[in-house]
C-alpha cells in the first residue's frame, strides 16, 4: 500500500496490468492512470466522483482520459458506479439588447428550445431522472462551463452547436453526449429533423402549386446546422426549379423575431424589391416578418406568400395562419433522452452502441393561408381541401421518412 497523489492511502497499478494502448486496444483505465502518475484507484475516484479527489489530481486524470480516448464500458458503469440520475442540459440562448423592442418577450420566450425540453422532461419523469439546465450564450465556445456540467451528471444533451468538434468528441470520450439539430461524431450522436425533405416540400409548393417565380429566405443563425442545411437546400431546390432567389447579408436574421423584423425593415428601407415568396428561417421569424409587411401595407398573400418553419402552436393562429414545415418538436427531446438513457448504460445489458449515429426524424409541410392556400377545415389539416399531406397510401410526402444514418 502507499500514498497516492491525492493523499489517500491506494493500491499501486499492477506491474502486469492490461496495456490496452501498447497492445493496440482500446486503452484501459490502468494505461490512464500510468499517463497521469496516480493510481488506479484514484482515476476511478474521479471517474464514479466519489470521495472529492484533490482538483489536480481530477484535472490529471481527466486530461489523461481526454488524451488517450479512454471510454470505460457503459455497463459496467452502471452496475459499479451510483448513477446520480441526472441529465445535464445545455440550452443556447441569445443575450437580449434592451433594443430588442417590442419582440422582446417573443424572443425571451423561445417556444422551440422549450418544447424540445418538454419533450426530454416527460421521459425524464417515466425514468426518475432530473434534468439540469444550464444555457450558453450564442458565441461562447471555451465549453469550460459545460465540461463542469458533465462532471454533476450521467450524460449530458446539448441544443445546437454550442462546441466545436473537437471539443465535442472529447467530451464524447468523458460522458455520453447526445446533441440536438447539430451533427454527430465518433464518439456523440445527435438528433434532428429532415430539413431537406421539409424544405423541398416548401419550394415544390410554392413554385409548383402556386407558380410563384422569386423567392426569399431569412437565414437563422449563421454556425445553426439547422440554419445551413435548410439554406443549401434552398439554393440547389430553387436553381432547380428555374426561379429567382434572393439571400445573402441582407437577408442574415437569427431565429429571432427581431431578426426577422430587422431584415424586412432594412430591405424595405432601402427600396430593395421583395420576392413573391419568403421563407423564414423558423416561424418566430415568420411572424415579425408578417407584421413588418401589415406595417407597410404590403398584403399577405396577395402581393407576397411568407412560411415559416417549426410549427409551434401560435403558428395555425395567426391571421393570415401561417404555411409552416412542421417538425416533431417534442419528440426531438423524448428521442435525445431515450437515446442517452441507453448510453448511460441503464438498459438491457449487449446493447448497440448508437454513438456515430445521425437520428432523422420525419419534418410535414402545413398548407395554411399565408402561402395562398385557402383556410383548412381544421387548423391540424395539412391540405386546403383538409385532406392530409402525403399520397393516398398515407407515406411521407418527399424524402422525410424516419431514419438513421
Amino acid at each position: 500500500m502507499t500514498s497516492g497523489i491525492d493523499g489517500e492511502l491506494d493500491e499501486l497499478d499492477e506491474p502486469g496490468g492490461p496495456p490496452g494502448e501498447a497492445a493496440g486496444l482500446p486503452p484501459t483505465i490502468y494505461d490512464v492512470a500510468r499517463a497521469a502518475g496516480v493510481s488506479i484507484a484514484s482515476v476511478s475516484r474521479v471517474l464514479n466522483g466519489t470521495r472529492n479527489p484533490r482538483e489536480d489530481t481530477r484535472d490529471r486524470v481527466l486530461q489523461a482520459v481526454a488524451e488517450l480516448g479512454f471510454v470505460p464500458d457503459g455497463a459496467a458503469r452502471a452496475l459499479s458506479v451510483r448513477l446520480k440520475e441526472v441529465v445535464g442540459v445545455v440550452v443556447r440562448r441569445p443575450q437580449l439588447s434592451p433594443r430588442q423592442g417590442m419582440f422582446a418577450a417573443e424572443d425571451e420566450n423561445l417556444q422551440f428550445p422549450d418544447m424540445i425540453n418538454r419533450g426530454m422532461e416527460l421521459v425524464a419523469q417515466r425514468y426518475s431522472y432530473d434534468l439540469l439546465i444550464r444555457s450558453v450564450d450564442l458565441h461562447e465556445r471555451d465549453g469550460r462551463r459545460i465540461f463542469a456540467l458533465a462532471r454533476k451528471s450521467d450524460g449530458l444533451i446539448l441544443h445546437d452547436w454550442v462546441l466545436e468538434t473537437e471539443q465535442l468528441i472529447r467530451l464524447g470520450r468523458q460522458a455520453p453526449v447526445v446533441t440536438i439539430a447539430c451533427v454527430p461524431t465518433p464518439t456523440t450522436v445527435n438528433v434532428r429533423s429532415d430539413n431537406e425533405g421539409g424544405i423541398a416540400q416548401l419550394v415544390r409548393h410554392l413554385t409548383q402549386d402556386h407558380g410563384y417565380r422569386s423567392v426569399g429566405y431569412v437565414a437563422g443563425h449563421p454556425d445553426s446546422p439547422d440554419n445551413i442545411t435548410r439554406a443549401a437546400a434552398m439554393l440547389r431546390l430553387t436553381r432547380e426549379a428555374g426561379v429567382e432567389y434572393h439571400h445573402g447579408p441582407r437577408w442574415q436574421g437569427d431565429f429571432s423575431a427581431a431578426g426577422g423584423l430587422r431584415v424586412i425593415e432594412g430591405l424595405l428601407s432601402d427600396s430593395q424589391p421583395l420576392p413573391r415568396a419568403i421563407m423564414c428561417g423558423n416561424d418566430q421569424t415568420a411572424i415579425a416578418v408578417l407584421h413588418a409587411l401589415a406595417e407597410h401595407g404590403i398584403e399577405v398573400p396577395g402581393q407576397v406568400a411568407v412560411c415559416g418553419f417549426d410549427d409551434i402552436p401560435v403558428s395555425r393562429h395567426l391571421r393570415p395562419s401561417l404555411t409552416s414545415v412542421r417538425q416533431p418538436i417534442q419528440e426531438l427531446g423524448a428521442t435525445a433522452f431515450e437515446t442517452l438513457h441507453a448510453m448511460i448504460g441503464v438498459t438491457a445489458p449487449g446493447a448497440e452502441d448508437p454513438r456515430g449515429r445521425d437520428i432523422v426524424l420525419p419534418t410535414q409541410l402545413r398548407r395554411r393561408e399565408s402561402c395562398g392556400c385557402g383556410p383548412s377545415d381544421s387548423p391540424e389539416d395539412g391540405r386546403p381541401d383538409g385532406r392530409p399531406d402525403g399520397p393516398p397510401d398515407g407515406t411521407p410526402d418527399g424524402p422525410s421518412a424516419e431514419r438513421q444514418a
